[in-house]
């Protein structure tokens, strides 16, 4: 074909299908959710086998279709006594997530591979494959043992996240426990971060471990600043001012975290992006009708989530209680990068533990993120931090401060 007549073409083409013309915008360098659940029996029950189609939010096709090309899984337990049968039952619980995120990997080996460094990170995306990397949500899992952090740093955990829904061993939670008698945030009795928090974030900064600072009190966070000798990350937090819960950080937090150099990651968690009491009500009816119709006293998030009935009844809470849209948490990720700076803001969706939001409710619409972060006017060049770029940054740093 003569020059003439291929610019003529490609001139016809350009006004009768745009797309032509107009290629899609690039996918980010890396991008990277901080903030993964899984289910105690992931990989092993033939519905949660991560390879296949599941009913998970994250599996390995969902985040190969989405363009979502990192994830920290986490081991995640709930917080139970402070006597020595708690913190052996969490230490079992936490086994069980390791060894499954063990699983995963040895079975798909073309498809994910372990990050424990920003390079092998890197390395794989370059190299056309996932990466998994660990996190733990609530070091109640420890079992109160010093010991069991550098057990974790060996099994490829490279973020600690201090504490969950109640107090425990190391500091206060954002959300205590009140109806066993634990005081609230910010009143007399919130002491912030024990002696052994302190060893812990201490051995973490030795070690390379990232300290999270994601559920703790606002006294446990101005303790962890004092404290650690590395930047913090907040692995799924929000912004206080944008929405009133005790879950986000207020401004004065978020300035501070990026002082240090650190990052908080914007969870695309619908409490935390929206208040809806109307929703919320109807959410818990939702959960002890399913609960009940299958013959158990309880909700539990593991057994009933995936089940058809409740699939069914979220679909009609949604339409009467739509969730926050994808545009609603790009607004949330501003806020932060406007108080606390541009590169000290990143991304989490809390998927499998209660993320999910409209425009990103798996990971499969993980491009979506992106176009809403284009549509507020980010720059290709700031979504780069966003997603992935200010989370190795801090990653590299605490890495290089190491001393084991």
């Amino acid at each position: 074909m003569n020059r003439l007549r291929h610019l003529a073409l490609l001139a016809l083409l350009g006004s009768t299908f745009p797309a032509f013309a107009q290629m899609a915008p690039p996918d980010p360098p890396i991008t990277i959710d901080t903030h993964v659940d899984i289910p105690f029996t992931y990989m092993r029950e033939a519905r949660f086998d991560a390879g296949k189609d599941t009913p998970l939010l994250v599996d390995l096709g969902k985040m190969e279709r989405g363009g979502l090309n990192a994830a920290f899984f986490v081991i995640w337990v709930p917080q139970h006594k402070l006597d020595a049968a708690g913190y052996a039952k969490a230490v079992n619980q936490a086994e069980e997530k390791y060894e499954a995120i063990g699983r995963m990997l040895m079975m798909y080996p073309d498809r994910i591979r372990l990050a424990t460094s920003p390079e092998q990170a890197m390395a794989n995306r370059k190299a056309g494959l996932l990466s998994a990397m660990i996190g733990i949500e609530n070091a109640y899992s420890l079992g109160h043992d010093l010991n069991r952090l550098d057990a974790a740093y060996d099994r490829g955990a490279r973020y600690v996240g201090l504490v969950h829904v109640g107090n425990n061993d190391l500091c206060t939670s954002s959300l205590p426990d009140k109806d066993n008698g634990e005081p609230a945030m910010n009143s007399k009795g919130d002491h912030g971060m024990t002696d052994f928090g302190r060893q812990v974030v201490a051995r973490a900064n030795a070690l390379g471990i990232m300290v999270d600072i994601s559920h703790a009190s606002d006294a446990c966070v101005h303790d962890a600043l004092a404290v650690s000798k590395a930047p913090l990350i907040a692995s799924h937090s929000g912004a206080r001012a944008v929405l009133d819960h005790p879950r986000n950080l207020p401004d004065d937090l978020l300035r501070a975290i990026a002082a240090k150099g650190g990052v908080i990651q914007a969870v695309a968690y619908k409490e935390f992006l929206k208040s809806d009491p109307g929703r919320e009500a109807a959410e818990k009816k939702l959960q002890a009708e399913v609960a009940h119709a299958a013959g158990d006293k309880e909700y539990d998030s593991d057994k009933h989530d995936y089940l058809p009935a409740m699939a069914a009844g979220m679909a009609k809470i949604q339409e009467k209680f739509p969730l926050p849209t994808v545009d609603d948490y790009v607004k949330q990720i501003r806020h932060i990068a406007e108080v606390a700076g541009i590169d000290h803001v990143g991304i989490a969706s809390d998927f499998d533990g209660g993320g999910g939001i409209t425009g990103w409710k798996d990971a499969s619409e993980t491009r979506n993120v992106t176009a809403a972060l284009r549509r507020a006017g980010f720059s290709d060049a700031d979504i780069a931090k966003i997603w992935g770029g200010n989370l190795l940054r801090v990653w590299r740093e605490v890495e290089r401060d190491a001393h084991h």
